[in-house]
């Protein structure tokens, strides 16, 4: 039995719960009774809100001493923690409870414990400002620099509650002043931030950095004009705060203030000097920004202080332009009552009308056409706002446009009327409105495109159904011929297509080359869309002007259900092309067995013969089609039958190297007509190639697909002696062409014989694989010799492997090692123009590709050991600062870095014995080759020339770049300034001495430039830079001022990617500390640096970017090579060209009958556009003056670099050569005298020590002795 005491022990005279009248609790009788379960249950049960505190965490918050002491009695442990991680001490701080929090730490509690989050109580204590618990905290060791998670310290707690007396304590404690959170925000930011003028002034007594910058390069000027605290900014101000600030965007404070329209921040910053022309990184001024967000107010103030109404960002666009956008009536109104004008244009000639055209802001469009804003100007693309209203559908808009006089017929560069654009973009509302006013349904494009045309092919049904309805004609043909059903056919539209022939389209329209809509729709393999084009009457025997019929496009896609519907539609399985091919042809040659065995079903003659006397036989030979071979001779083929230049099919094969081929014909061939001519003349049917063109992009210029035109035709110089033509799938936007050629040199003439060049994905380098068509590999034995040809565009690999060299490109090869290659497999290699591709090489400043970049195929084959590719470049690295690398990409959108995983030391083992000369590092980049190992094929391999870089993975643990280039190059990573490993770069460029004296004299000098790279990333941590200073400064330092007094100058680019680097003075903002000759300082982010000593301060960035031109220019190796051609007996022509991977055959010149008197030896020469001069001299005088003829011509890599001069002679060839010419760099002597061109004479020519100076001419022509 429980008896209760009347006088309880004083322990227990403090209870969580009210006491009865006896001063009795539950609790006290349950901490007299020692029951320690029933006293945690009573304590919890006291709690209040969701999360329940353990007993010792109440008693910190009531600061029930008692309690507590009885708690920590019985569990010692001070720490123990909440759901949340807190411990009692937290708890103490956050109540303000000194009692407690005093029995706590005596008691052993951490005064420093870390949960997750970082927060300890001293951090709590700084928050909220309680001054004896901070100094209890900090007399009992709280680490006072501690940090969060965020990386708040103490002090930044302190700042942002605006407790000044705090603040004071923790900074006699050394509470470290400029300590950065995560995002690099200061205490001092903090404070500005919450508007605590009293914390910032004690902040700066401390001699905190008052234009101190966060990752983002904010000051707290930018803070306080963020948040609208006109008081706080004006204390800045008035403590020497910048007003002109730029944040990493260019965002100035009076920038801010704009945008989130702080009219009384605005007044304070103009008051102190804030420029009103200060530009952000795109180009925006202050208006620009207020115009934008709408704030009429500050864009009134702006403008009654001075601002321009026709500033212009770096689009070239105008505060009009922002304000049009974003559908702000009034700041439009007041822009333009202030002259602001009404059609500016910008960059793309983009008018303000375009804007809110685009935007369907309609107040704002009557706005701007009552103050005479043009309804019809045109962008650089030829859209007027009527095309970019019918685009976006804004029908309101397109009523108030034509209203005012827009006119309809108006077309794009690409020949579309705003009607096409409706129809393209299925906007039926628009298209009605703009037929309703007048528009011609049947309006021709350049191409001959009409509205129904583009929106079939858009699939826009309904307004193909308005169209036709409104006169729109269905029998309208693009410039290919091409009708709306041709397009309907080929994209499967059956809707459409219903449609179309519901209103008269015509099944058997035909193309310029005789196509009709069967043949698309049969070649694409559309079973419905052929049964509807049937039924309505299409011919299935129609061939086209090669008299190709649609049974011969189905059998060579291979569509054998579609064959089967036509044949039992009447279709002839005999029907012959101009050449001779009948459908067992094509599918034979395609390698489509199962066309060919239904075509045989069909009583296909097996034996039919071509004009070229080839049989299916042969076709399937050539092609290597084992299979198909054995089952033509089984349905009685001849295998002794000859083409016209007496080859049988046995011959063939064993020509072209077909081994399973050559087993089965060897046995039933006679060999007295099996021998193989001297060289095989391949065959290919014919098939066709018409492309059709209805992109229209705003804002885009495509280059235009060519098309067949009457009076074109096809004139090939080959092996064959017949026109091929490739179909190609109907193209919208910029698809790229698939246009299939054979080895055949295809040349395109006009009816006048003129000569056309015709688009190509590939270069003529690249000459096409000796088959268009997927080809069965022959089965060959895998233990049998490896191969080692040469190759133009393709080769067969097996499990031998085999080494293959380009045959027209010195040093391309693919070496596929033995048991590699899991299946016969056709290894493709070709050279592709980087502007063909949809994203070229992503190069930054100061890189160039090295070489054309190559194709591979097939793309994505994964080998089982790995490969070698190894590309001849043409970059030049003498000079030690540049650096080859290897770029890949998968799909031709994204590239990256590819990395060798095998060193040279494991070649031998790769190869395995094959007969196979590898040479050495030394020796490839002798001959400037670069090899490249892999386990798998990408779609494009880049090779490309850089400045010297060193990586490495670097992770929260820190790390260290140095340059091996410039030794004192150094960039250190603490720990946690990344929070995962990645890839950093560092680059030293060093300043040669002769390009610094040539552009600057000795007005400046300069460091190495440095990178950090990947450019613009932001780091949690800031990162130390080590630069050696300029060479001058290390002699002798002009002064030792600092800022804007100091004549060494520290330059940023924080620009990244493939923009130009912008030069900014950050010299100011940045503290430089000085040893060993080197300047070292700390970034947030990643960016180019430059030290410049340069006494005239403010010319740095401009003597920067003048050297940096030149600097960043890419160094190759070219030769030079002169050609000669007489007109008169002593007048002629001369043609210079600079040459990097161009062959001398393929000059035009020697097709004019020009010959070459000259060619020097490799030597360096710099792209970007760097101009090579020239120079006659002697007996040769150019015939015109040099304002009439250019007499130098721009360099670029792989393009030709040609300049033609006309000269004559005018001193007998006995001349001697001025003494004064002897100074060029390089020279070539050589005579020429133009009533016959006598021999070449090319003496060695010497190669420059450095980079030859623009100004220089690179040859001098003079007579011999």
């Amino acid at each position: 039995m429980l008896i209760l005491q009347s006088d309880p022990p004083p322990l227990l005279s403090l209870s969580l719960f009210p006491s009865p009248q006896d001063g009795f609790t539950p609790l006290a009788v349950a901490l007299q009774q020692g029951h320690e379960n029933v006293v945690a249950l009573l304590i919890n049960y006291g709690t209040k809100g969701k999360v329940r505190l353990p007993a010792l965490h109440i008693a910190a918050r009531n600061d029930d001493t008692r309690t507590a002491a009885v708690l920590l009695q019985n569990d010692p442990n001070p720490d123990v923690l909440s759901k949340t991680g807190f411990t009692p001490l937290h708890i103490a701080a956050h109540y303000e409870n000194m009692s407690v929090a005093q029995l706590l730490l005596n008691r052993g509690a951490n005064v420093n414990f870390t949960p997750k989050n970082g927060i300890t109580p001293l951090h709590i204590a700084s928050r909220r400002g309680n001054v004896m618990m901070v100094r209890l905290l900090l007399d009992r060791g709280a680490q006072i620099d501690a940090k969060t998670k965020d990386e708040l310290t103490p002090l930044h707690c302190a700042a942002r509650n605006g407790h000044v007396r705090i603040i004071e304590i923790l900074l006699e404690h050394g509470a470290p002043i400029q300590a950065k959170t995560k995002n690099g925000l200061s205490p001092i930011h903090m404070a500005a931030q919450g508007d605590h003028m009293d914390c910032v002034r004690q902040l700066l007594q401390y001699n905190a950095e008052i234009d101190d910058i966060t990752l983002d390069h904010l000051t707290p000027l930018h803070v306080a004009a963020h948040c609208g605290h006109h008081r706080m900014a004006k204390v800045l101000l008035d403590k020497g705060a910048k007003a002109n600030a730029r944040a990493l965007n260019g965002f100035t404070p009076l920038h801010i203030a704009c945008k989130k329209n702080h009219m009384r921040s605005m007044d304070l910053l103009l008051k102190h000097s804030a420029s009103l022309e200060a530009v952000t990184e795109s180009g925006l001024t202050p208006l620009h920004v207020a115009s934008f967000m709408g704030h009429l107010n500050i864009v009134k103030n702006l403008l009654q202080r001075g601002a321009s109404p026709n500033a212009s960002n770096v689009k070239v666009e105008t505060p009009l332009h922002m304000a049009s956008r974003a559908g702000h009536c009034e700041v439009a109104q007041f822009l333009l009552q202030n002259a602001a004008q009404v059609d500016a244009k910008a960059k793309d000639d983009q008018t303000p009308l375009h804007c809110a055209a685009r935007m369907g802001h309609k107040e704002l469009v009557k706005l701007l056409l009552e103050h005479k804003a043009s309804p019809d100007s045109a962008t650089t693309a030829g859209h007027t706002p009527l095309h970019i209203a019918a685009r976006e559908g804004h029908v309101h808009t397109i009523r108030i446009l034509l209203d005012a006089g827009a006119q309809q017929i108006k077309m794009t560069k690409k020949g579309f009327t705003p009607l096409h654009v409706a129809s393209k973009y299925g906007k039926v509302d628009v298209a009605e409105l703009l037929l309703e006013r007048g528009a011609n349904p049947n309006a021709a494009g350049k191409n001959g495109l009409t509205p129904l045309h583009v929106a079939v092919h858009h699939n826009n049904l309904d307004v193909v159904k308005l169209l036709v309805s409104k006169g729109g004609s269905a029998h309208s043909t693009a410039r290919n011929g091409y009708t709306p059903l041709h397009i309907a056919a080929k994209q499967n539209q059956m809707e459409v297509a219903s449609c179309l022939l519901q209103n008269g389209a015509s099944p058997n329209s035909e193309s310029l080359q005789g196509i009709t809509p069967l043949h698309l729709a049969s070649q694409e393999g559309r079973p419905d869309m052929v049964a509807l084009l049937i039924s309505k009457q299409a011919n299935v025997n129609l061939g086209n002007k090669n008299g190709l019929t649609p049974l011969h496009l189905v059998a060579q896609e291979g569509h054998v259900g579609i064959a089967d519907t036509l044949v039992k539609q009447g279709a002839s399985v005999y029907a012959a092309s101009r050449m001779g091919y009948t459908p067992l042809h094509v599918a034979c040659h395609y390698g489509n067995i199962k066309m060919v065995k239904f075509l045989l079903q069909q009583q296909a003659h097996v034996n039919s013969k071509t004009r070229m006397g080839y049989t299916p036989l042969h076709q399937a030979a050539q092609q290597g089609h084992t299979d198909i071979v054995t089952l033509l001779l089984k349905h009685g083929a001849l295998p002794n039958e000859i083409t016209s230049n007496g080859t049988s099919p046995l011959g063939i094969a064993k020509r072209l190297g077909y081994i399973s081929v050559i087993d089965v014909l060897k046995l039933v061939t006679e060999e007295s007509v099996s021998a193989v001519s001297e060289k095989h003349r391949m065959s290919f049917p014919e098939t066709v190639d018409e492309i059709l063109d209805v992109s229209e992009d705003e804002g885009r210029l495509h280059k235009k697909p060519f098309c067949f035109c009457s009076g074109f035709f096809l004139q090939i110089f080959s092996l064959c002696s017949f026109y091929r033509f490739t179909l190609c799938p109907f193209l919208a936007f910029s698809s790229p062409c698939r246009i299939f050629l054979s080895p055949l040199s295809l040349v395109i003439f006009s009816a006048a014989h003129t000569p056309i060049p015709l688009p190509k994905e590939y270069d003529e380098d690249s000459l096409i694989p000796s088959s268009p068509a997927t080809e069965t590999s022959d089965n060959v034995s895998p233990v049998a010799s490896p191969i080692h040809t040469g190759f133009l565009v393709s080769f067969m690999v097996d499990a031998r492997g085999g080494s293959m060299r380009g045959s027209r490109h010195h040093g391309l090869r693919v070496i596929i090692p033995p048991r590699t290659c899991a299946a016969p497999t056709r290894i493709t290699c070709r050279l592709v123009k980087p502007q063909k591709l949809t994203t070229p090489p992503p190069l930054v400043e100061g890189e160039g590709l090295a070489s054309r970049i190559i194709s591979l195929g097939p793309s994505s084959m994964q080998f089982l050991g790995p490969v070698i590719v190894e590309i001849p470049h043409f970059a030049s690295l003498g000079h030690g600062d540049r650096e080859l690398v290897v770029l890949r990409s998968e799909n031709g959108s994204v590239w990256k870095e590819h990395r060798n995983r095998y060193g040279d030391e494991v070649l031998e083992t790769i190869l395995n014995g094959m007969d196979e000369d590898l040479e050495s590092q030394e020796e490839l980049e002798k001959k400037r080759i670069r090899r490249i190992i892999s386990t798998d094929f990408p779609l494009y391999f880049a090779v490309v020339s850089r400045i010297q870089q060193e990586s490495d993975l670097i992770g929260p643990e820190g790390g260290r770049l140095t340059s091996k280039l410039v030794p004192h190059v150094e960039a250190i990573f603490p720990e946690t300034a990344v929070t995962k490993r990645v890839r950093l770069g560092l680059q030293a460029q060093p300043i040669p001495d002769e390009l610094l004296t040539r552009q600057l004299g000795n007005q400046a000098t300069f460091s190495p430039v440095v990178t950090i790279e990947p450019r613009r990333r932001k780091f949690h941590r800031p990162i130390g830079l080590r630069i050696p200073l300029p060479p001058s400064w290390r002699e002798s330092p002009r002064d030792a001022g600092e800022g804007d007094t100091t004549s060494l100058r520290l330059l940023c680019s924080v620009i990244g990617g493939t923009a130009p680097a912008q030069w900014e003075d950050i010299t100011g903002t940045t503290k430089l500390m000085y040893a060993n000759n080197c300047a070292n300082f700390t970034t947030n982010v990643s960016a180019r640096f430059w030290l410049a000593d340069c006494p005239r301060t403010a010319e740095a960035v401009t003597f920067a970017n003048l050297l940096y031109r030149e600097l960043m220019a890419v160094p190759y190796m070219a030769k030079f090579v002169i050609f000669a051609k007489m007109n008169e007996a002593r007048e002629g022509r001369l043609r210079c060209y600079c040459m990097t991977d161009d062959k001398m055959d393929k000059t035009l010149e020697l097709h004019e009958n020009f010959s070459e008197v000259a060619r020097s030896r490799d030597i360096e020469v710099s792209t970007e556009g760097m101009p090579l001069h020239l120079e006659c001299s002697g007996n040769l005088v150019p015939i015109r003056k040099a304002t009439q003829q250019p007499r130098s011509f721009s360099f670029q890599a792989f393009r030709d670099n040609r300049l033609p001069v006309s000269v004559k002679v005018c001193l007998p060839p006995a001349a001697r050569m001025p003494a004064s010419l002897l100074t060029c760099r390089v020279f070539v002597q050589y005579c020429v005298s133009l009533g016959s061109v006598c021999q070449r004479v090319l003496p060695p020519v010497s190669r420059f020590p450095s980079r030859a100076p623009a100004d220089r001419p690179l040859f001098c022509w003079t007579p011999l002795l």
